[in-house]
Order: C-alpha cells, then structure tokens, then sequence
C-alpha cells in the first residue's frame, strides 16, 4: 500500500476488528510509516448519510486514499467515499450517473465470501427516493489493492455465511444470464459455480479451506459481474432489502430458483452451463437454494403484486438472456414466498 498515498481513511463496521483485519492493515501502514483514520459506522445497506459521514472525516483528515475492510456494505462505502472525494456532487445528483474516470484509490479487505466488491466498479447505495438499493459506477473505483484470507470470515455467523454464499452463487448465475456475458466473463463464472456449488450443498460449518474457497469464489464471481453486471434478480431483490430488511444475498436465493425454474421453461442455452458447472440439475439446485433459504418470510401478496410492477420498470429486464413479462415477475414473486399465483 506504500504506493498509494500518506494518509489512509479506514471504512468499516464494527467487527472487522473482531476478525483480526483491521489490526493487520493498521500494522502494515505503520510498516510503511502511513498514518490513517477509522470510520467504523458502516451498517449493512449503507445510506447516502453515512457516506457523507465518512467524506466529512476523509476531509478532515487529510486522508488521499481509501481502505474498505468489512462485508459488501463497508466495501462499497469506501468505494462511494473515493468517488464522492473526486467528483463531488449534491445529494440529488449522486444516483444520476455519468461519473467520470477519476478516484481516490481504493484498497478493498472482504471479511465475507459473497458480494466480490473488493473486485467490482460498483458502489451499491440504499437510494431513498427511489425505495430501493441504486448502483455507483465508475472504472475508477475497481480497488487497486484486494486482499483475500479465509481467516477472516471463521466468526462469522451461519446464517451470514449462507447468505453471501448465496449472493456469490446468485452473482456467477446471473454473468452467465445477461447478453453481455463473454467468453471471458463466462470463464470466471464457470470456475465460480464450480468451486460454490459443492460447498453450498452441504453447507454447515465450513473447513478452513472451504471458506478460502467460498471467498476465491466470490472474488472470482465478482470478476464475472464486474464485465457483465446482474440481472433482474438482484433489481427484484433489492425491493424485499430495502422495505423489509431481508439481507441481500437472502434475497437474491429467495428470488433465483423461480427464475432459474423460468429460464428452464424457456430453454435458456446458458442454464445448462450453469447446471454442467455445478454438476446439478435445475431441480437440485433449485433444492439446495430453497434448504439454504428455510423458512420464508411472510409477505402481504399485494406487497409482491406491488413489486412485479415495479419489476418491468428497472434497467436489466431487457438486458437477460431469458423474457420477462408481467405476469412472469409475478409468479417468480409469488412462488418464492409459498404463494400460488
């Protein structure tokens, strides 16, 4: 990290100093005789608020670049808090797009084996006005620096650990299922499933080196997303997030069975792809998701009904590999929840 500046702001919740990575990177910049601030009031799905937070302490202290040490939400607030220093913007402004190739540079430390922000251009914002979660995009913010350790991700809790399992799952499905998925894409996306899928069916209490598995293989799924971006899953998912508290990657297993079970119905080439590199049927994996999920949450239909609407109006509808229409948006709603359409 040398390199990259004399003064780092640290973004991060919490327990990342429970899991022993914030003490390692404040150890190696003392190495290097660079001095940092801690911004640790991250919470999960962080607001427009909390990065003006941190943009208020990087100015503050005079910090000219960022490390981001926690899940995907202390990850992206980083991210956010490097593009916001470069390219200021009013608050109305910021969900708007258009950035331009310029940021603080970012190093990125997961402390869980899901979300693969430490190797994306997106920065995801809880957006307010728009009742849902809205991307940042920028080359600029693709982190300069990823450390991946296993280690860091032993305390976590079972059902953190199945939630961003399934979010890393749900990322490498979805790469192969847009129209922009390559060649190369698809590579990381292959390797991803291949690695997550057997982890995944018996997911209980992973080894030590299954969870460097699990987070190579989020990193690697991340990689895919990063050249291809998601899917109307995560546009669907983002809605039960932000009105109901259900935990991102949740929310991508809840929604992807049904619409994996669509793109069988519709033929869709890729589906097998994903099926031969997880070396599972569509039925089987539509088995595991639905273990991994449990029991559902008990949403009002009008809610979904609500949701399916809002659906055809997001930006990847038209971008998928498979159709979407109305009543298809529906019934991946509905069913997800144990509901008949």
């Amino acid at each position: 990290m040398a390199a990259l500046g004399r003064r780092a702001l640290i973004v991060t919740g919490k327990s990342s100093a429970r899991c022993g990575a914030l003490a390692d990177i404040t150890s190696a910049l003392g190495e290097n005789g660079q001095t940092y601030a801690v911004y640790d009031g991250v919470r999960p799905d962080p607001t427009l608020a909390c990065v003006r937070k941190g943009l208020a302490l990087l100015k503050e202290s005079g910090a000219d670049f960022v490390v981001g040490i926690g899940g995907g939400s202390p990850m992206d607030a980083a991210k956010a808090i490097a593009l916001l220093a470069a390219e200021p913007r009013e608050d109305g402004a910021v969900f708007s797009g258009g950035y331009g190739n310029a940021a603080l540079p970012v190093v990125c430390v997961p402390t869980t084996a899901g979300t693969g922000s430490e190797v994306t251009p997106y920065a995801i914002l809880t957006n307010d006005a728009a009742r849902t979660k809205t991307s940042l995009f920028s080359p600029a913010i693709f982190p300069k620096l990823a450390y991946l350790d296993g280690g860091y991700t032993e305390g976590l809790p079972p059902a953190i650990t199945r939630n961003t399992a399934m979010d890393a799952f749900s990322h490498a499905a979805e790469s192969m299922l847009k129209q922009s998925s390559s060649p190369a894409s698809e590579l990381f996306a292959r390797e991803s499933l291949r690695m997550l899928y057997p982890i995944l069916s018996s997911l209980k209490t992973p080894t030590a080196g299954e969870r460097d598995s699990l987070l190579l293989a989020a990193s690697l799924a991340g990689m895919a997303i990063a050249q291809t971006g998601t899917t109307v899953v995560h546009g669907m998912g983002y809605f039960l997030t932000y009105d109901y508290g259900i935990p991102h990657g949740r929310a991508n297993g809840l929604l992807l069975g049904e619409t994996l079970r669509l793109c069988e119905e519709q033929k869709v080439a890729a589906l097998s792809e994903i099926c031969a590199a997880c070396g599972a049927g569509v039925t089987e994996i539509c088995a595991t998701l639905s273990a991994l999920c449990g029991e559902r949450e008990k949403l009002p239909k009008a809610k979904l009904e609500e949701y399916a609407i809002r659906t055809m109006g997001t930006k990847n509808v038209k971008k998928c590999k498979f159709e979407l229409h109305p009543e298809d948006a529906l019934r991946i709603f509905l069913h997800s929840f144990g509901l008949s359409s």
